[in-house]
């Protein structure tokens, strides 16, 4: 009898000290990881708001905010060792409420562009939001009145085995800006040992809806909002684009990129063809394009990497969307950002992955209706070494 309750005991002990393992393995970011937040100020509607920091175990960081989950620092290492900060934006939060061209921010409900703002589902019209612009076309643009770059997200910080994360949530409310639905985001940045900021998006809905949510950092690989992107080499895997009009709007054909300053597939500089001749060119007053990416969606794949040759830096981007909007800052001018910097045309760049802009108004578009019961996920990665 003693000898079995000693048995039945030690077996406990064992099994006890195994799960104990297993979830400090599962907790323990290996080198450590850090995590941290400080108040960063409030809004006019007195709404407090803070920034928090990552760290991963070898020196890269990312700070960010709950205010439009704004990615406002994110260093990156050099070809010596050296650590900068390699995206565009401003130092204080009074900064983004007064103009803030998107710097880091997360977009939608719907990011990038619908025509007139009118879009059917199940048979009724839905009017979402359209800013009216003295000279512009009608377009629903970015999320509406106020997107989700300018909300406060609910917060919760952690560590796991090999990251530390950020997770924002934000219930957007039925009928703003004319959406249908309860729709609930979750957002989930992760700093990764592997030197990646991963970016995951979830959404459920209570009524039928579109969703396309992104991104909108800009890059400069250079360190510190020093200088243009212009010499950035780049490599973009697509073959086709969305052909636009006027107003950016896609006209719902595809354009090869082949024999054109669109084609990436090798590299080349950004500023090498970005003064072309070429219609879409001019449109866009340079690259303001949606690329149909070659993974088509289907699984996390590699879709793009720059490298800027007098730093050594390089990033590389990966994604399940099916599509990419390159943007290369085109319209900025004048604004004094982080450093008294003042950013300029080209200042910088951004990979805003995406479903294709006027999805709902192209059934043969990869479709961004998400009904109840099904939930809406979608992850992009950018990692960044150096050479």
């Amino acid at each position: 009898m003693l000898s079995s309750l000693l048995s039945w005991m030690f077996k406990a002990v064992l099994l006890f000290t195994l799960c104990g393992l297993v979830l400090l393995t599962q907790q323990a970011c290996t080198p450590p990881c850090e995590v941290s937040e400080i108040p960063w100020g409030t809004l006019p509607s007195e709404e407090p708001v803070t920034l928090y920091t990552l760290k991963n175990g070898h020196g890269m960081q990312a700070d960010i905010t709950n205010y439009g989950g704004i990615v406002v620092r994110l260093t990156a290492p050099d070809r010596e060792g050296k650590f900068e900060d390699v995206v565009l934006g401003y130092h204080t939060l009074d900064e983004y409420v007064e103009r803030n061209p998107l710097f880091g921010a997360i977009v939608g409900l719907y990011a990038n562009r619908i025509e007139t703002g009118l879009i059917e589902l199940d048979g009724e019209k839905v009017q979402l939001f359209v800013r009216e612009r003295p000279d512009s076309v009608p377009v629903h643009m970015h999320g509406g009145s106020v997107g989700l770059d300018e909300v406060v997200w609910d917060a919760q910080t952690g560590i796991a085995r090999n990251h530390a994360y950020l997770e924002l949530n934000y219930l957007h409310k039925d009928g703003q800006d004319g959406y249908p639905g309860d729709v609930q985001v979750k957002v989930t940045y992760r700093l990764t040992n592997k030197n990646a900021l991963e970016i995951e998006y979830k959404a459920t809905t209570q009524k039928t809806t579109v969703i396309n949510l992104t991104n909108h950092s800009y890059f400069n690989l250079i360190g510190g909002g020093i200088g243009n992107v212009l010499n950035h080499e780049v490599i973009l895997h697509a073959d086709e684009l969305t052909e636009v009009k006027p107003g950016l709007i896609p006209t719902g054909n595809f354009l090869p990129v082949s024999g054109t300053p669109f084609d990436f597939n090798t590299p080349h500089r950004i500023g090498e063809r970005i003064d072309d001749a070429n219609a879409q060119l001019r449109l866009g007053r340079g690259y303001d394009h949606n690329y149909v990416l070659k993974n088509s969606g289907l699984s996390l794949e590699l879709f793009a990497s720059v490298y800027e040759p007098t730093s050594g830096r390089v990033m590389e981007a990966f994604t399940d969307q099916p599509g990419v909007q390159f943007y290369t800052a085109n319209g900025m001018k004048g604004i004094v950002g982080k450093g008294e910097i003042v950013y300029q045309p080209r200042s910088g760049f951004c990979f805003e992955t995406q479903h294709y802009p006027d999805s709902p108004n192209h059934p043969h578009f990869p479709t961004t209706i998400l009904r109840p019961g099904e939930t809406y996920e979608t992850t992009t990665v950018f990692k960044f070494g150096a050479r």
